[in-house]
């Protein structure tokens, strides 16, 4: 129950990531905002949630949104605040894949959409959720990130580029919110066998002729298990973690068990983040 009494805000809620980083936010105390654009999966999901309560005074909401209307993502925000009194830890899951193939075919209405959902929405909530919790003495934020955020993706270059944006915000506000005892990290949960493989898929070998065989073995094989990203967001989202903050972590290669012990080693060095390789930096 290392999140018992704490109010957490899940997007993108009824994804395979989604649904895993809500059940063991739930199985650790947490009460929930589940947020989606499917309201008909995520009613069940609050229900099951309910039913597996680990806390008398947990509870579960749910908000249909979709994040590329900005309308959307206040209303999420004054829910946080007027119907549950604040929020404690935010997890900015919800993504979309955007438009496959070269940049120079690609529709260009989806991918500003892809920003909309990817990047503006979350960095919107962060803005508007940052004062409920300095008014509750903290919290954490921790924004799950994806392919081509730390090196290039060719035929995925929204994706890619929002993703990265998303990260260098979380770096740049967690030493913002440093002495307001917000920690802000971004989660790379590895390939995992969910809707967006199925999207590469059909985009076809032309469109997404780079990573096209390799989508085919990982859905014969399996990718990474959602709940090893979902573990790590747990992690993150405790007390165990305070004080660590500003990394982008790897759910497949790094060793995060052992975050809580790297706490010092980790202060105000460059592991874990995005740099430009170059003379290392004191």
């Amino acid at each position: 129950m290392r999140l018992d009494n704490k109010i957490a805000v899940v997007t993108g809620a009824t994804g395979g990531l989604g649904q895993a980083i809500a059940r063991q936010l739930a199985r650790d105390g947490a009460s929930l905002l589940l947020v989606a654009r499917d309201e008909t999966t995520m009613v069940p999901l609050a229900d099951s949630l309910l039913a597996e309560q680990q806390g008398a005074l947990q509870q579960f909401f749910v908000v249909r949104a979709d994040l590329s209307n900005p309308a959307d993502v206040d209303r999420i925000a004054d829910h946080c605040i007027t119907v549950l009194g604040g929020v404690d830890i935010l997890v900015n899951n919800a993504a979309v894949q955007g438009p496959i193939g070269p940049l120079e075919t690609a529709d260009w209405q989806q991918w500003r959409q892809s920003f909309d959902v990817n990047f503006f929405a979350p960095a919107r909530l962060c803005q508007l959720l940052i004062p409920a919790m300095k008014k509750r003495g903290g919290g954490k934020i921790i924004n799950i990130s994806g392919g081509g955020a730390t090196g290039p993706r060719p035929d995925f270059s929204a994706y890619a580029a929002a993703k990265c944006a998303l990260v260098r915000l979380t770096e740049t506000l967690a030493e913002e919110l440093k002495a307001d005892h917000i920690d802000v990290n971004a989660v790379a949960p590895g390939a995992m066998n969910t809707r967006m493989l199925e999207q590469l898929l059909a985009a076809g070998p032309q469109a997404a002729s780079r990573e096209y065989a390799d989508a085919l073995r990982r859905r014969r094989e399996g990718g990474t298990p959602p709940e090893k990203a979902a573990a790590l967001v747990a992690l993150l989202a405790s007390s165990l973690t305070d004080g660590i903050t500003g990394k982008l972590i790897s759910a497949v290669w790094d060793d995060w068990e052992k975050l809580p012990e790297q706490r010092e080693a980790l202060a105000g060095k460059d592991l874990y983040t995005l740099r430009r390789v170059g003379k290392p930096r004191e």
